[in-house]
């Protein structure tokens, strides 16, 4: 038996240091992480869409270029402003459920007490042990223990709008860069194979990763965001092909 271990109190739980402990927090960040996955995917597939069936009209850089800027930096806004007002009506809900359960703490202390010690039986406790449980975290942390018990969220839960546009503008962008490059930069006759040998890759990648995030199967989630891609980039050029051949562009 080493030091560490002597020296523990028995009865102290062993923790080892590569246990994630930190759940939320855990939790917290990989949300974050694939909600920018999802943007990302979300600037590939709209530019790209947009940039092959300008393509299949017309080979003109001028043309392909404005088109493909237009989608970017339209993208990017639309994508910020959807996630501020989504962030902000939550954030708004959260400080108003936050402000109510301040104001029962404040106005009847006993019967918020009564409450909490009641969820704590609901989930198994007996009543005596409910009781004590609700008295000690009330005692550490009133707000914190409702929060917790009632709505299952934290005080510092609260996301800032501004972070959440900035956040999903910059991942719409990033997406977005990898078709306005591989339009752009081959020579005229392989920009749309290139397009679309680039974006499907992309696409199962972010495909395979949001899964992997989110728990699901990996294969079949790239399969879904692939197969979609490909749709889009054939319609697309479909109906840029048929407009230039009509002479509408």
């Amino acid at each position: 038996m080493d030091a560490d271990a002597r020296t523990q109190p028995a009865d102290q739980p062993e923790f080892h240091d590569d246990e994630p402990h930190d759940v939320t927090g855990l939790a917290a960040r990989l949300n974050w992480l694939r909600a920018g996955v999802l943007g990302a995917n979300d600037g590939i597939v709209s530019v790209a869409a947009l940039v092959v069936g300008v393509a299949g009209a017309t080979s003109d850089f001028g043309t392909l270029l404005t088109a493909g800027l237009a989608a970017v930096i339209g993208g990017a806004i639309s994508m910020a402003l959807g996630e501020y007002v989504s962030v902000s009506s939550s954030s708004d809900s959260q400080k108003a459920l936050i402000a109510k359960e301040q104001r029962e703490l404040q106005e009847q202390p006993e019967e918020e007490l009564a409450e909490l010690a009641a969820l704590y039986q609901d989930r198994g406790l007996t009543p005596g042990t409910a009781m004590q449980v609700a008295k000690e975290l009330t005692a550490h942390d009133a707000l914190a223990a409702h929060l917790h018990a009632e709505l299952n969220m934290q005080d510092d839960d609260l996301v800032s709008p501004w972070h959440a546009a900035f956040a999903s503008a910059i991942a719409f962008l990033l997406g977005a860069a990898l078709p306005m490059l591989a339009m752009l930069l081959p020579p005229a006759d392989l920009r749309i194979p290139v397009t679309f040998a680039a974006v499907l890759v992309a696409l199962a990648a972010t495909g395979a990763t949001g899964a992997w995030l989110g728990g699901a199967k990996v294969f079949r989630a790239a399969c879904r965001v692939v197969i979609g891609g490909a749709l889009a980039l054939v319609a697309t050029l479909l109906i840029g092909t048929w407009l230039g051949g009509a002479g509408v562009v």
